[in-house]
C-alpha cells in the first residue's frame, strides 16, 4: 500500500480545485472513519429481495467486493418505506426486522478492512415498477398496478416520469414531513445494522431530486417555485437524518448535479445545494447526474461526470465523489491526483471484475502501490 499517512481531505473553498499529492491508493479520513484506499463500490440495485429483506445474495455480492480490496462498499438504494422501493424486489430498511441480516453483511465487509456503507432512498414517482430483468430494461420503466403487485406512487406534482408512466399523487405537506421522518428512522436502523457510512439518495429522478428539479416540481407552496423552496425538502430531510445519524460518522448525499435538459437543474444550482448541505453537516457530495425524465440524452463518455464533481468540490468547498464510466486504473488515479474528486465510485466495472482494486494496483505499478498484493486480504495475498 501507499506510504501516505491518513489525512483529512483538503478542499480549497470558493476557488480552483486543489491538486492532490495523494492518489487512488492513499487513505481518506472523514470524521472518525478512514478509508484505506479511495476506491468505493457504488450502490447498485440487485432486485433480489422479498419485502425489503437482504438475502445471502447481498452477502456474497457485497462481501466479494470487500475481499476484492475496495475501501468502501455501499449497499444499494434501500427504501425508507415500502412504497419508496423502485420495485417489489428492492431492498428496504423500513422496519426493524431488516436489521438482523444487514448486520451479518456489515460484519463480513468490515472483517476484510472495508467500510460498510448504505444508501437510503425513496423512489417517489419512479416507484412501483417491474424488476428490469423480469421484463423491459432499466431505462424504460414498466409500471405495476395494484392488480399485479404495484402500489400508489407519489411525487411533488402530478407529473409522470414518461408518457406511459403512472401519474403520481401529489404529496401534502404532512406527507412530506412523514417521509422525512422515515429517512431519519432508516438512518437509525442503518447504524444499528453496523453501517459506518450513510448516503442519502437525492439523484436520478427519485423523490428528493424530483423536488429540487424544476422539470418535475410545479408546486406553488413552500416546497415549490423558487430554488430555495425546491431545495427545501432535501435540506429538511438531511437535517433530520443528521440528528439521527452519529455525528462522528460520515454523512454523504448523492445528487444529480445536472439534468442535462433545457430549463432543468444545472451544475450552478448544484453548487448552491452543496453549500447548503455542507452547512447542515454533510461531509461529501456523490456527483451523479440525469434521469429526471424518460428519453433525455446524455454526453456519455469515459469520466463524463467528473467535471461535475470537480465543479462542486472547487466552488462549494466540500469533498466529492466521482462516478460514471470510470473503468481504467490510470483514469481513476488521475481523478484523485488532479483534485477532481476525493473518492472514485466504481459500479458496473466492479461487476465485470470484483477484484478491480487489485488489478488497478498492478496496472499502476510500484511507483503508486509498493506491493499490489497488499490490496487483497491475507487469505489471498500470501498465495500470489
Amino acid at each position: 500500500m501507499s506510504n501516505a499517512t491518513s489525512q483529512e481531505h483538503t478542499i480549497r473553498p470558493e476557488g480552483g480545485q486543489e491538486k492532490s499529492a495523494d492518489g487512488l491508493f492513499s487513505p481518506l479520513k472523514i470524521k472518525s472513519i478512514t478509508l484505506k484506499i479511495r476506491i468505493a463500490i457504488s450502490p447498485m440495485c440487485q432486485y433480489h429481495s422479498v419485502d425489503g429483506f437482504a438475502e445471502d445474495w447481498h452477502l456474497v455480492h457485497l462481501g466479494s467486493r470487500a475481499v476484492g480490496g475496495a475501501g468502501l462498499v455501499v449497499m444499494e438504494a434501500s427504501g425508507v418505506e415500502a412504497r419508496g422501493r423502485i420495485s417489489p424486489d428492492d431492498l428496504g430498511i423500513y422496519k426493524d426486522e431488516h436489521i438482523e441480516k444487514l448486520k451479518q453483511i456489515t460484519t463480513f465487509i468490515s472483517s476484510f478492512g472495508a467500510v460498510a456503507g448504505i444508501q437510503i432512498a425513496h423512489a417517489g414517482r419512479k416507484a412501483s415498477t417491474r424488476n428490469p430483468w423480469k421484463g423491459g430494461n432499466r431505462h424504460e420503466k414498466e409500471y405495476l398496478t395494484s392488480e399485479n403487485g404495484g402500489w400508489e406512487i407519489v411525487g411533488p406534482s402530478p407529473l409522470p416520469f414518461s408518457e406511459s408512466s403512472t401519474v403520481p399523487k401529489e404529496l401534502t405537506i404532512e406527507e412530506i414531513h412523514s417521509i422525512q421522518d422515515s429517512f431519519a428512522a432508516a438512518a437509525k436502523r442503518a447504524y444499528a445494522a453496523g453501517f459506518k457510512w450513510l448516503e442519502v439518495h437525492a439523484a436520478h429522478g427519485y423523490l428528493l431530486h424530483s423536488f429540487y428539479s424544476p422539470l418535475s416540481n410545479k408546486r406553488s407552496d413552500k416546497y415549490g417555485g423558487s430554488l430555495e423552496n425546491r431545495m427545501r425538502n432535501t435540506l429538511e430531510t438531511v437535517e433530520k437524518v443528521r440528528t439521527a445519524w452519529p455525528e462522528e460518522l460520515p454523512l454523504t448525499v448523492r445528487i444529480s448535479a445536472s439534468d442535462w435538459a433545457e430549463g432543468g437543474w444545472t451544475p450552478e444550482d448544484s453548487v448552491i445545494l452543496a453549500r447548503a448541505l455542507k452547512e447542515r453537516g454533510v461531509d461529501l457530495i456523490d456527483c451523479s447526474s440525469g434521469f429526471i425524465r424518460a428519453g433525455d440524452r446524455y454526453p456519455l463518455a469515459p469520466g463524463w461526470q467528473v467535471p461535475l464533481a470537480r465543479k462542486v468540490r472547487s466552488e462549494a468547498g466540500i469533498a466529492t465523489g466521482a462516478v460514471g464510466l470510470l473503468t481504467e486504473a490510470e483514469q481513476a488515479h488521475a481523478v484523485i491526483q488532479n483534485g477532481d474528486a476525493d473518492l472514485v465510485f466504481i459500479a458496473r466495472e466492479s461487476i465485470r471484475d470484483p477484484y478491480w482494486p487489485y488489478h488497478a494496483a498492478r496496472a499502476l505499478g510500484s511507483a503508486v502501490v509498493e506491493d499490489a498484493r497488499k490490496v487483497l486480504p491475507k487469505n489471498y495475498s500470501y498465495a500470489i
